[in-house]
C-alpha cells in the first residue's frame, strides 16, 4: 500500500507555479491576481479563505479578500460580482460557497464571466469540460486528476466508481475518468443516494473515488484487493482524544480499507491540500490565455 501525499504534490505544483510567476515578472508581464468574496463568517470557508491568501502569498500571485456581511442581500453580491467582472486588474476570483440560504447560489455562478471563473462551475465551463475542450476544471476534481498522474496510476481500461453525484466533485470527476486522455479512459460507475447494492459495485472497482460527507463509510468488506481509493470526505467529529476536542475524518474508514489498497489518500492530507493548488494553477492558466 502506497499513501498518496497530496501535501508534498500541493507544494510542489506552488513551487512550480512560483517559478512561471517569476518568469513572467522577468518578462514584464502581469503577475496574477485572485480576488475571493466571503459572505458571512462560516468556519470552514474563513479557514479555506485564509489558506488560499497564504498560498497565493508564497507563489507570488496578488491577492483581494472581499468580506461581506452575512446580511448581504442577493442584489448586492450581484453587483459586487459585476464589479469584479470588469475589473481588468483582477484576472480570476471565486465567490465562496456555501452562501447565506437567501442567495441563489446558481444565480451567482452565472453571473461570473467564464473566463474568471476558476472554481469552474460556470454552465459554459462545465459544458467544454464535458467536450474535453480546452476550460478551467473544477478545483477538486482537478486536484485528483493531478494526484493520479504524477503518481503514475494507471487508469486506461480501469473500472472507476464514483460515489456521489454533486456538481462540485461527483458528477464532473465521472466525466474527467471517462474522457480520452491520461487519466482517463476510465468505464465508469456514478453511484448515489438511489444506488442499489453499493458494494456489488464498489467490489468490482479497480479505482474508487467517495465524496459523501459521511464519515468512515467506506469498509473493507465494499474494497477488493488492490483497488485504489481516493477519499473526498471531510467531516469533523468530537473526540475525547485531541487537544482541539474534534478530529477529521474522511469517507473512507482508512485503518481497516488500507491494507487492501494499492493507493489511498489520507484524511487529512490527501485530496484537500490539492484543490488550493488546483485553483491557484487555474488562476495562472487565465492570465497566460491573456499573453
Amino acid at each position: 500500500m502506497q499513501l498518496i501525499d497530496g501535501k508534498k504534490i500541493s507544494s510542489d505544483i506552488l513551487d512550480e507555479i512560483m517559478i512561471q510567476v517569476k518568469e513572467l515578472q522577468a518578462r514584464g508581464k502581469k503577475v496574477p491576481h485572485l480576488a475571493t468574496v466571503l459572505v458571512g463568517d462560516d468556519g470552514a470557508s474563513q479557514t479555506y479563505v485564509a489558506a488560499k491568501v497564504k498560498a497565493c502569498e508564497r507563489v507570488g500571485f496578488e491577492s483581494t479578500l472581499v468580506r461581506l456581511p452575512e446580511s448581504t442581500s442577493e442584489q448586492e453580491l450581484l453587483e459586487k460580482v459585476n464589479e469584479l467582472n470588469a475589473n481588468s486588474a483582477i484576472d480570476a476570483y471565486i465567490v465562496q460557497m456555501p452562501l447565506p440560504k437567501h442567495i441563489n447560489e446558481q444565480k451567482i455562478i452565472e453571473s461570473i464571466f467564464p473566463q474568471k471563473d476558476v472554481d469552474g462551475f460556470h454552465p459554459q465551463n462545465v459544458g467544454k469540460m464535458a467536450l474535453n475542450l480546452p476550460t478551467y476544471l473544477p478545483a477538486t476534481p482537478y486536484g485528483i486528476i493531478q494526484l493520479l498522474k504524477r503518481y503514475n496510476i494507471s487508469t486506461e481500461g480501469k473500472h472507476c466508481v464514483v460515489i456521489g453525484r454533486s456538481n462540485i466533485v461527483g458528477s464532473p470527476m465521472s466525466i474527467l475518468m471517462a474522457r480520452n486522455s491520461n487519466p482517463g479512459n476510465c468505464t465508469v460507475t456514478l453511484c448515489h443516494s438511489k444506488t442499489v447494492n453499493l458494494k456489488e459495485h464498489t467490489l468490482l472497482a479497480d479505482i474508487i473515488i467517495i465524496a459523501l460527507g459521511r464519515p468512515e463509510f467506506l469498509t473493507a468488506n465494499m474494497v477488493k484487493q488492490g483497488a485504489v481509493v481516493i477519499d473526498v470526505g471531510i467531516t469533523r467529529v468530537a473526540s475525547a482524544q485531541t487537544k482541539s476536542g474534534f478530529k477529521l475524518l474522511g469517507d473512507v474508514k482508512f485503518d481497516e480499507v488500507a491494507p487492501k489498497c494499492s493507493y489511498i489518500t489520507p484524511v487529512p492530507g490527501g485530496v484537500g491540500p490539492m484543490t488550493i493548488a488546483s485553483l491557484l494553477m487555474n488562476t495562472l492558466l487565465a492570465v497566460n490565455s491573456k499573453n
